[in-house]
């Protein structure tokens, strides 16, 4: 019978187990079988109610199954057993019975009684291991007595009014209005049964957690809640129920939170000190450490935006409005959905969210936040606020086709949460406006949203993701050739050609924004105001500055003879002003040692500028190495170019000096080939042939010392690793 029930016991289909414990009551049966066959019997009886009430007519899974087996079990037990049968006309009485032995044998009104003065009284001592042990214990025994009640609830309905079924109904009020050991010990929780009455679980004795719990107490200075609002178990009225209250968030919401934030504020208190035993008090620097914590990606946004603080300044905000704040935001990220993969989103509506809770804690009655209140009045946080963005992105997640659709034509979480970039944002209004267009569903190929940035998967994006690094090498080659053609002779005329590398410079720039504009096409109908105007401003800007640069160095050429050249001097000038405009910006950005004046320097002047050397980004603006992490790695790529050019210079460039001063000064030749260039004096065709191969190759030693001195870099920092000079490898990595 034993293995029968617990076989039985084991297979409860999840379609009666979701809504009943009916698994509990049959696990009990098994266990009080030996001891009380006629109790036993009577759970399985109930248990096949249960089952018989929840799908009468066996349609879900295992259930058919389950109720054979339980009939089974049930009539074996209805079976003779020493010469007399189960009487049923009395169950109600053999169970009450039952219940009432089970309970004073087991002493648990005495343990609960006390472990309360235990936990009351907040001392630790040699007792309290003992009353954990005696609790763990009675444990199994609480188990056992919730199923025994859910069973006499059942059966208090068919027994006598004035006899057994009073006593139980009196039983169940009192469990009910004392809110005792079976309602509280196995009440389901996440991390920590805070509201526990037993010492079962110490938690509720330490006293950081007192003191957190004590801080987040409702108090009167806070607005009046409704008289006839409901709060769970015997838990007294906190912040987390005007939340609830005001935002319409849900339950078990407001459950995993509170106790959240009651963990974390202990914890921080905890690394403050230990607060007194006897009254204990949170400290103000607990609660501000949490609160910097928790916010800090709120407060630089609203840094990046030049937008105000929801607070006034952090010495005015007492500790009470600073709790609110961060329980707010948990809350708000807790049953946000898939919506917290956009921290910025969550930081407006965050934003907007505490300047209405503001409004209502200043107030003597608090009343529901206008942003959440549906059509049919009801008061729902994820209703209101979350499900029109989360219907949204699932609509555009569709769209995207299994990766198959262009990412042109679809937003991602990183397009939706761009534009909370900008003050553009606030456009949306809030309560968020439904027809606006970043709620706006887009209908077959027409877009009404906009994006930072759009990827064209093109061979052309080999040159703009590597501008910089294909200029400096055509620029270096160039100079590198003059000064070879020149014999190493420095003079006025080499340096007037040297010059030649800035019509060169500015018309390559040119070009990486021509490529810009070009794979911007086709997505420029979703891409935000501020990028199509960057595209735009860097065209015309590479435009005049390669035209205006190659004018004037055609102007020096023809003045080269003069040795007061106006041309010149302008030339001169010019580049100058562009090469230590350029310098200047490359250390605000690039060095880690300027990053804090270029923050300091983020005004509209200089930001324009700026904006146009570099797009600004929230995301990774504050990420950069330490200044000797950068140094090394500007050292590590200085002797790659040395090595580079200097192979580059006496091994490619300067051999091929001689040959083709020989083939330029060869007269006209008849070739028997078709010449591509027709015939020249200068032997064109015959002169890129010879350098062809010399620029491929140059193009492909930088990867070829790169390779070489990460060799030797990383076998040194291995040798030295293992000789214990070092005790961490860095690998170099470009």
């Amino acid at each position: 019978m034993s293995n029968v029930s617990r076989g039985i016991a084991g297979v409860v289909p999840d379609s009666l187990q979701t809504h009943t414990n009916l698994n509990v009551i049959l696990q009990v049966a098994d266990e009080i079988q030996a001891e009380d066959p006629n109790v036993a019997r009577i759970l399985c009886e109930q248990a096949y109610y249960m089952a018989q009430r929840l799908d009468p007519n066996s349609d879900g899974r295992g259930v058919l199954q389950f109720k054979v087996g339980l009939v089974s079990l049930i009539k074996k037990q209805l079976a003779k057993k020493d010469g007399a049968r189960f009487d049923r006309n009395h169950d109600a009485e053999r169970l009450w019975d039952f219940y009432q032995k089970y309970k004073r044998r087991h002493r648990l009104d005495d343990i609960q009684r006390e472990e309360q003065r235990y936990r009351e009284s907040g001392t630790f001592g040699a007792n309290l291991g003992n009353l954990g042990l005696r609790s763990n214990d009675s444990k199994k025994a609480l188990s056992t007595l919730l199923a025994l009640v859910e069973v006499m609830k059942s059966l208090s309905n068919d027994a006598r009014p004035d006899g057994v079924g009073r006593l139980i109904t009196e039983e169940l009020r009192r469990l009910k209005k004392m809110d005792a050991t079976l309602s509280e010990e196995l009440t389901r929780y996440n991390i920590v049964p805070l509201e526990a009455s037993s010492i079962t679980n110490a938690i509720g004795v330490f006293p950081e957690v007192k003191g957190t719990i004590s801080a987040i107490r409702y108090t009167n200075q806070f607005p009046r809640l409704p008289n006839d609002l409901e709060i769970s178990g015997r838990q007294e009225l906190d912040m987390f129920d005007l939340l609830e209250y005001v935002f319409g968030f849900q339950k078990d919401n407001i459950k995993n939170q509170r106790e959240n934030v009651i963990l974390i504020i202990a914890n921080a208190q905890s690394r403050v000190g230990i607060p007194a035993e006897s009254d204990p008090i949170i400290d103000e620097k607990a609660v501000t450490k949490v609160f910097l914590k928790v916010l800090d990606n709120y407060i630089n946004w609203c840094k990046y935006l030049r937008i105000r603080l929801v607070w006034n300044s952090l010495e005015a905000t007492n500790r009470d409005r600073k709790l609110f704040l961060v329980s707010l935001y948990f809350l708000i990220w807790g049953e946000a959905a898939n919506v917290r993969f956009l921290p910025e989103c969550i930081c407006y509506i965050f934003h907007h969210m505490a300047r209405e809770l503001d409004a209502i804690l200043d107030h003597g009655e608090a009343s529901p936040a206008a942003s959440c209140i549906g059509e049919d009045n009801s008061v729902s946080y994820l209703q209101q606020v979350i499900s029109p963005i989360y219907k949204v992105i699932s609509k555009e997640a569709e769209r995207n086709n299994n990766g198959k659709t262009a990412q042109s034509e679809w937003r991602n979480y990183d397009d939706f949460n761009e534009n909370f970039w900008s003050s553009d944002c606030f456009k949306l209004n809030w309560p968020m406006k439904k027809g606006s267009t970043f709620l706006l569903e887009p209908k077959k190929r027409k877009m009404t949203w906009t994006s930072t940035f759009v990827e064209h998967r093109t061979f052309l994006q080999l040159y703009c993701s590597f501008h910089r690094l294909w200029i400096f090498l055509a620029v270096m080659f160039q100079a590198l050739t003059i000064v070879a053609f020149k014999k190493g002779t420095v003079n006025r005329d080499t340096f007037i050609t040297l010059l030649s590398v800035g019509p060169t410079f500015s018309i390559m720039n040119f070009a990486e924004s021509c490529l810009d504009v070009i794979l911007m096409y086709g997505a420029h109908s979703t891409a935000g105001a501020l990028a199509i105007s960057r595209l735009l401003v860097r065209f015309f800007w590479g435009a005049l500055g390669s035209l205006f640069v190659t004018c004037i160095y055609v102007k020096v050429l023809d003045e080269r003879r003069d040795s007061d050249s106006y041309y010149f001097r302008i030339y001169i000038l010019v580049l100058g002003v562009y090469a230590g405009g350029r310098v200047v910006f490359a250390m605000l950005l690039k060095l880690p040692a300027s990053h804090s004046l270029s923050e300091m320097s983020d005004q509209s002047f200089f930001q324009f500028f700026k904006w146009i050397y570099q797009e600004r980004y929230f995301i990774g603006r504050v990420l950069y190495e330490g200044t000797s992490d950068y140094l090394r790695y500007v050292i590590f790529w200085l002797v790659i170019f040395a090595c580079q050019f200097t192979f580059a210079y006496f091994l490619q460039i300067r051999p091929l000096v001689t040959p083709t001063n020989i083939i330029v000064e060869l007269p006209s030749l008849e070739y028997s080939w078709h010449d591509l260039i027709s015939k020249n004096d200068n032997n064109v065709l015959t002169i890129v042939c010879l350098w062809a191969p010399v620029v491929a190759i140059y193009l492909l030693d930088i990867y070829i010392w790169y390779t070489l001195l990460s060799a030797i870099v990383g076998g040194v920092i291995g040798a030295r690793a293992r000789l214990g000079e070092v005790d961490i490898i860095v690998v170099c990595d470009y």
